[in-house]
């Protein structure tokens, strides 16, 4: 049994997890840990819980200790000093006339090194940029290109559903998303509506995929023959929210379209037959996926 806690250097940061045992921490409070460029501050985002597994816990890297009012002012001067570096950057850039965008500045707890976080389109020569930063702050300089969703991630701001952006919150990660979610889903193809801040498909299309894809599984595809009370017909339309099918009935007379409940029609279609037509779009759509 190991105790642990999960903390993160950066607000919307990535969340790290230490070992903690015999410590006693809560949400807020700022610890020391050792990271691969020597001791830096954390903010601890989540009460300590105690995991399973002597060899999980042993693998990770313990707390130091609760940061002294000594450090907290040295973590408060270092912030102060981000801000004028990112500035003092920002001003070169413009003077050189870089085609580059300027993110964030952060500098190592002990002083020695800034990393400067930026976006660019194409290729950039910044060696005149590094010569003078470091000749300004006289300490190691590192630029270092993000691509356009960690720049939203730094940035911050307000997505489409008029909340706070998913990946400035919780998001520890960037899963893959694809077209074929938002297909899954049944939204129509349009960038502006599928698009995050970041100019890239929203993460939150990856948040229900699963559920979707089990409700394809279970509900009849658009063009099956399948059996409903009335005789049978054929699926015209899904909705995989309500799982509700519409049914065309087609007589001599003229073409009736009834909805129904999966549910409720169901236990009909256990043994329907499978629609032929080669022409409908069920067919259709599941050689496009085979191609």
């Amino acid at each position: 049994m190991t105790k642990v806690v999960n903390c993160r250097f950066r607000e919307a940061g990535r969340v790290y997890r230490y070992r903690c045992d015999g410590m006693s921490l809560k949400i807020g409070d700022k610890v020391m840990v050792n990271t691969n460029l020597g001791e830096d501050m954390a903010h601890v985002i989540e009460s300590p819980y105690v995991i399973d597994g002597k060899e999980d816990g042993d693998s990770l890297i313990p707390v130091l200790r609760k940061a002294t009012p000594e450090e907290l002012a040295v973590y408060e001067d270092k912030q102060a000093r981000e801000k004028e570096a990112n500035a003092k950057c920002q001003k070169f850039i413009e003077e050189l006339g870089l085609d580059m965008n300027l993110c964030d500045t952060v500098f190592a707890f002990d002083g020695k090194k800034v990393v400067f976080y930026f976006t660019a389109d194409n290729r950039v020569d910044f060696r005149e940029l590094v010569k003078r930063l470091a000749s300004e702050f006289h300490v190691r300089i590192e630029l270092r290109q993000i691509g356009s969703r960690d720049e939203a991630k730094l940035v911050g701001g307000i997505g489409i559903c008029g909340r706070e952006m998913c990946c400035c919150t919780f998001l520890n990660h960037f899963a893959p998303v694809t077209l074929r979610m938002a297909r899954d889903q049944g939204l129509a193809l349009n960038p502006s509506k599928l698009n995050g801040a970041c100019g890239r498909l929203m993460c939150c299309l990856q948040f229900e995929k699963e559920a979707y894809e089990e409700a394809l599984k279970r509900l009849p595809k658009v063009g099956r023959k399948i059996k409903t009370p009335l005789g049978f017909g054929i699926v015209t339309d899904v909705s995989l929210i309500s799982e509700e099918v519409s049914v065309k009935f087609t007589n001599d007379e003229a073409t009736e379209i009834e909805k129904y409940r999966w549910e409720d029609i169901a236990p009909l279609n256990v043994e329907a037959p499978e629609h032929n037509c080669e022409k409908c779009p069920a067919k259709k759509n599941d050689r496009d996926d085979r191609s």
